[in-house]
């Protein structure tokens, strides 16, 4: 196979992370070149074997800093972005617009001029399903490629205003473009404010576990490793202009979800607090990959073998989890869950 140079935005991430490891391995003729501007979620450590292999490159830099990006690509004539460099908490969202705005919109519009200007073979844009907004409870209603985008969050405007931009670089100037829009990612490696890794480390430690509302708010459960191979298959069969939804077929209530880990971890439901819902919370999210599983993905894990196998790494990689949870995230889970009124 042909050497390319690739560049993954935001690949000190979670999913991003997941998928840097996943390209380094599975594509050693390959040049990963993994940007990230080490934020709070952004961590290197998950990069420890990686990092050894020739074909892993760090760059540490801002995909808002429109000098240094021309540059780079000037540089380094890249074949492929990648882009998952995001701000992606809403939560974080409602507290703050303005990094969102910065970071998902002006540097993806960045990143577009960039691979515009030096001519690569393909952007793909990593987004979500949130862009659609919400569904309500029908279990027969499910986000297509052709719903409507309809964000409901300051975190999902952003993103779908990148949608648009990339969307618009391809009809306008012909840019090589895919566009693909996942449910809710877990797996490894996952920053605890989200809610498995979340629950995970509260019930470890024996810790009250927050639910925003009555806990019925429903999602599809999608496990990183099959998000990467999607990702894969979509970067080098996907045909070009498209997008394609990757979604699990697991949706769960988030009480669900909290149970399930209480229940693995042989801990007590006590540890369960309803809180005040969240502002603008979506009732449900569901996604019918259908179009992708035509290209010839399928999901490996169900959500039962999924987040069996999540929970045990979290507890093989407690040292990490104590890291991570142990700085900023402090503050952050006191000043977001303090104010919150117990139910």
């Amino acid at each position: 196979m042909e050497k390319k140079k690739l560049l993954v935005t935001g690949g000190a991430g979670f999913i991003g992370g997941n998928f840097v490891q996943y390209m380094v391995n599975e594509f050693p003729q390959y040049d990963i070149y993994n940007l990230d501007l080490l934020t709070y979620a952004g961590d290197l450590t998950k990069h420890r074997q990686v990092k050894k292999k020739n074909n892993y490159h760090f760059i540490k830099a801002d995909i808002a800093d429109r000098k240094f990006i021309i540059s780079l690509f000037e540089k380094e004539k890249f074949d492929y972005v990648i882009h998952f460099a995001a701000e992606s908490h809403v939560d974080r969202s409602i507290s703050d617009p303005s990094i969102f705005v910065q970071t998902n919109v002006l540097g993806t519009q960045i990143l577009l001029d960039a691979s515009k200007q030096f001519g690569i073979s393909k952007f793909l844009h990593v987004s979500t399903d949130e862009v659609y907004g919400e569904l309500d409870f029908d279990p027969t209603t499910f986000f297509t490629e052709e719903t409507p985008l309809q964000p409901n969050s300051p975190y999902s405007a952003s993103k779908a205003s990148s949608d648009f931009l990339v969307r618009a670089y391809h009809e306008t100037y012909g840019l090589p473009i895919n566009i693909t829009r996942c449910s809710n990612n877990y797996g490894p490696y996952h920053f605890p404010e989200k809610l498995i890794p979340l629950t995970i480390s509260r019930v470890l430690n024996n810790e009250k576990v927050p639910i925003y509302g009555d806990g019925k708010n429903i999602r599809d459960w999608l496990h990183v490793y099959d998000h990467c191979a999607a990702i894969d298959l979509v970067l080098h069969q996907g045909v070009n202009g498209e997008v394609y939804n990757v979604g699990g077929h697991n949706e769960r209530t988030n009480l669900e979800v909290v149970k399930t880990i209480i229940r693995t971890l042989g801990k007590s439901e006590d540890l369960i607090e309803f809180v005040t819902d969240r502002l603008g919370h979506d009732k449900r999210y569901a996604i019918d990959p259908t179009k992708l599983e035509r290209l010839g993905w399928k999901p490996t894990f169900n959500f039962e073998t999924g987040i069996a196998q999540t929970i045990q790494w979290y507890i093989d990689n407690k040292e990490w989890l104590e890291q991570i949870i142990s700085g900023e995230y402090k503050n952050y889970f006191k000043n977001q869950y303090s104010v919150k009124q117990k139910l």
